[in-house]
């Protein structure tokens, strides 16, 4: 960014903000001049729609000339004409996540940059709190679609900021809200340091949002149990496939890992845990004693499970279940990922590197706490 603000001769600032005002500009301006194709067919179909569908416990939502209905059965979805939504995420809707992550990463650097913080390493570990807190959140929602409408906690359209992508613009303003305020009170002098407060405020959020989960099971609140044995085979599972992969590339390719030290640990565990949360939640559910299977939520755990059964003999699938290279493709690109933040890239810029590590990190431990509290609260 600041190399090609230095091109343009405009400050990184004025070049970030004019680049998202001409973004959103180019979006609410075709929405009003080409509705159907802008935002119906394009803005509602991939991004808002998914989310209507979801707050509102339907199969699929259906928009026609701006009026939404929410369609109960598959068969009604598949007759209807498009555009039509489902809840979840499809391809088109992830690479416009990514592309959204990307520019907010940015605008974050030039934040911490103002702030003069985000260089030291300890500021990655004092968001890891707010990594389990977004997927803890959004089983909070999950629970919520659970219960009775008269045990609900909210309702439409509140539980929208809690329904993905909404959510991760929800956990991004309570983040730099935390940030803000640690950091501040660290430069008043009302704090000694700004880390452990901050940490100390996720891992509260986290409590709260796996309280309220608890109170729903133990006041036998209809659809919602509690499977602690999925929980423990879920961090034991991620924590032994993550020190294992650790243990491979200390002995034998320790240069992957000179970079990032302790944070590439982390960054291994938290795909651990998404992974091996696919692997209990989509195949070992009903051997846990927890009730049934779940679905896939994204698209490419989707076309894994999908190509694992397409290939292997149903006499295998029988033993190992098709979830298993979910959980492979994670540790393999987890690794890849590592070795890539080498100590020249975190000279060069400490602040982007830690917040692309921040990300990374919370876009397998965010939907990995999500599966893996899903499973054990069997929702």
């Amino acid at each position: 960014m600041a190399t090609v603000a230095e091109r343009v001769g405009m400050e990184p600032e004025r070049l970030w903000g004019a680049t998202v005002l001409a973004l959103l500009a180019a979006l609410v301006g075709g929405s009003l001049l080409f509705p159907r194709i802008v935002y119906d067919g394009f803005v509602w179909h991939y991004f808002w729609g998914p989310v209507q569908a979801d707050a509102n416990s339907a199969t699929c939502a259906v928009i026609d000339a701006g009026e939404v209905s929410y369609l109960r059965s598959a068969d009604a979805c598949a007759a209807a004409a498009e555009p039509v939504a489902y809840p979840g995420y499809t391809l088109v809707s992830e690479v416009g996540y990514v592309v959204t992550l990307l520019l907010a990463l940015m605008g974050v650097v030039l934040l911490l940059r103002r702030m003069d913080i985000g260089t030291d390493r300890r500021f990655f570990f004092a968001l890891v709190p707010f990594m389990f807190f977004g997927g803890a959140l959004r089983v909070v929602e999950d629970a919520n679609d659970a219960v009775p409408a008269a045990e609900a906690l909210i309702s439409y359209p509140l539980n929208t900021l809690v329904i993905s992508p909404i959510i991760y613009f929800t956990v991004f303003a309570v983040t730099l809200a935390a940030v803000v305020a640690t950091v501040s009170a660290d430069r008043s002098g009302s704090l000694s340091d700004y880390a452990r407060p901050l940490a100390g405020i996720g891992t509260v959020l986290v409590a709260v949002c796996v309280g309220y989960l608890l109170a729903l099971a133990f006041t036998g609140a209809q659809n919602v149990e509690f499977y602690p044995q999925v929980f423990l085979v879920v961090i034991l599972g991620a924590t032994a496939a993550a020190a294992l992969t650790w243990w491979l590339i200390e002995e034998y390719r320790p240069e992957i890992n000179a970079g990032t030290g302790a944070i590439g640990f982390v960054v291994l565990w938290g795909h651990a845990v998404d992974g091996v949360a696919n692997v209990v939640g989509l195949d070992l559910m009903p051997a846990l004693g927890a009730g049934r299977n779940l679905v896939p939520k994204h698209p490419v755990n989707q076309f894994i499970v999908d190509f694992t059964g397409a290939v292997l003999p149903e006499s295998i699938l029988a033993v190992t279940g098709d979830a298993w290279p979910f959980l492979v493709v994670k540790l393999v690109a987890a690794t890849a990922v590592v070795w890539l933040f080498d100590d020249e890239v975190f000279e060069e810029s400490p602040r982007y590197t830690l917040l692309m590590l921040v990300a990374i990190v919370a876009v397998g431990l965010g939907p990995g706490t999500r599966d893996m509290l899903r499973a054990t609260f069997g929702v």
